[in-house]
């Protein structure tokens, strides 16, 4: 498709979503000389970016539809403490989405998904440097590396493939072994025996500071941002005129689509009917924890990661689908303070309430892992940046990077043909 957007010329953008993501492209944008509001109908950085594990991996380029997948679910559904929850009501909703899960897990697809994913997470750490240190807070995030560990060398041969797609995509590990891995982490159980590091990968000590500080600086800079829902869009012959809202009409010449999992109504009215979904993610949080890792821990069985947080430890993860509307399953949560006991032996066996606080947010999610980005079908001045999945927080700097490329009429620094809305 033709674009409208010149190389070089500055315009209204409206940039639809405070989360990682919107506030990245926002910031980024208005470096670019654009006039840039940022359209949020909450709170900056409430939804998937309050409560994420707060890990900044490029190791991240791992599917999460995989060959054998398929195999573990019942598994999965079936283990009380297991990492995966279907609402059966949402079922028939999220089928076809499931269908498309299953296919995009064939060992081709999932080396081309990682191939694409490699430039989006490439040092996400760096990637977001610019934006904290002009915030005047780069202590908010920390390369301290990530460590995966398992409990025994069957759990880690399990996950090979994963491994392999790391190596293809020079992703740097070293593996520790029984007492190297307990001098390196202490605070973890000996009942995990093997572990893969990853120091090149980084953390956030809160992810919700992390994006309202890079906003606040947004709009010290001269953003602008405007509490509204967004509806749609204003075109005429192609031609953008603003941003439909419960507040009225935001005029602008260029848009980027970028609130998430609420994001699909509103490529739908501008012709992409994408298959995004949302894997509804729980944490919970120890204030004042009695044993605290130096490092984002994931327990590669249980699937879910241990951040450090300045607020305390956090326990983040799992995957439930029921929706945007259902109500939450704190059971959910409270399997994951069981299975924090259990990687953390110095944890208490009980905390007051007071101490733990919990949530659930929503991921918004493509069957194959990879985000939507690049320009709407029925207008080219606007541009999708949404689905991350897991990799939100992650990849929301390299995506801004990508955006304000789409926008200034450059070729972005990697391929985006993988992430086209059309690709289904």
């Amino acid at each position: 498709m033709t674009s409208y957007l010149k190389p070089g010329s500055a315009r209204t953008v409206a940039v639809i979503g405070g989360g990682a993501v919107g506030v990245a492209t926002a910031s980024f944008l208005l470096r670019e000389g654009h006039d840039v509001v940022l359209v949020e109908r909450g709170g900056i950085g409430e939804g998937a970016s309050f409560g994420n594990a707060g890990v900044l991996a490029p190791s991240s380029v791992v599917p999460m539809s995989m060959p054998g997948t398929l195999m573990k679910v019942p598994g999965y559904l079936l283990d009380p403490l297991g990492p995966l929850s279907i609402r059966w009501r949402y079922l028939p909703t999220l089928a076809p989405w499931l269908v498309r899960f299953v296919k995009a897990g064939t060992r081709a697809r999932v080396e081309a998904q990682a191939r694409a994913l490699k430039p989006l997470l490439d040092d996400s750490y760096s990637a977001w440097l610019p934006l904290v240190r002009h915030a005047g807070n780069e202590a908010l995030i920390r390369r301290e590396g990530f460590l995966a560990v398992y409990r025994s060398e069957a759990d880690f041969a399990g996950d090979a493939m994963g491994y392999q797609l790391r190596r293809a995509n020079d992703i740097p590990y070293e593996v520790l072994r029984g007492p190297e891995l307990w001098a390196f982490e202490p605070a973890i159980s000996r009942d995990y025996t093997i572990g893969a590091l990853f120091r090149q990968c980084g953390h956030t000590i809160n992810p919700n500071r992390l994006v309202r500080t890079v906003a606040d600086a947004f709009q010290r800079d001269g953003g602008r941002v405007i509490q509204a829902r967004a509806l749609g869009f204003a075109v005429e012959g192609g031609r953008l005129r603003g941003i439909e809202t419960d507040a009225g009409l935001i005029p602008a010449q260029a848009a980027v689509v970028a609130c998430g999992a609420h994001s699909r109504p509103l490529a739908a009215g501008l012709g992409d009917d994408v298959p995004l979904d949302t894997e509804r993610g729980y944490h919970v949080l120890i204030a004042d924890p009695e044993t605290l890792p130096a490092r984002p821990i994931l327990d590669a069985s249980a699937k879910f990661v241990s951040t450090p947080m300045e607020t305390g430890l956090r326990m983040a993860g799992t995957v439930e689908f029921a929706g945007l509307e259902a109500p939450p399953d704190w059971k959910r949560a409270a399997h994951l303070l069981t299975l924090g006991r259990r990687l953390f032996p110095g944890l208490a066996p009980h905390h007051p309430e007071a101490r733990v606080s919990r949530w659930m947010g929503f991921r918004p999610s493509m069957p194959d892992s990879l985000p939507v980005i690049g320009r709407a079908s029925a207008c080219a001045e606007v541009v999708y940046a949404f689905g991350h999945g897991h990799v939100g927080l992650a990849s929301a700097a390299r995506t801004g990077m990508a955006v304000a490329d789409l926008v200034a009429g450059r070729p972005p620094a990697f391929d985006l043909a993988p992430f086209a809305a059309t690709r289904f």
